[in-house]
């Protein structure tokens, strides 16, 4: 058995994915990152930042999934891809700007890609379904 209670080692597992989406924030705007692993980095951080869920809150079970799912599935493999080295270094400058109470930063950008996305989904359906009538 594990010597820690649940919820201590799920608000561990929480802290540890809110200073690595910070991390990945960093390595995102560093020129050190390998471009592929920058886009990523920049489409995970979007997304988390992002004040628009892909699939909504509201919806049931499905609307969390993202939340549960998808995003630290998106986390762990841009830490996966990152240079070592590198993302330790964005997790020291990630946990100082966390202890400096730094601003949460927000996405406008990854917000009108949802947003973009929604449009694009509606856009689909709505031609798919004047060309079957």
């Amino acid at each position: 058995m594990c010597s820690q209670p649940l919820k201590t080692r799920l608000l561990a597992w929480a802290r540890r994915l809110k200073r690595d989406g910070v991390a990945l924030w960093f390595a995102a705007r560093d020129r050190r990152t390998p471009w592929a692993v920058r886009a990523l980095c920049a489409i995970v951080v979007g997304y988390a930042l992002s004040p628009i869920d892909l699939i909504p809150d509201f919806i049931p079970v499905l609307g969390f999934v993202d939340d549960a799912l998808l995003l630290p599935a998106l986390i762990w493999l841009a830490i996966r891809l990152m240079p070592p080295a590198l993302m330790a270094e964005c997790r020291e400058r990630a946990e100082a700007w966390l202890q400096a109470g730094g601003a949460k930063p927000k996405s406008r950008a990854g917000a009108a890609a949802i947003v973009a996305l929604w449009l694009a989904a509606l856009g689909g359906f709505a031609w798919w379904w004047a060309a079957s009538y």
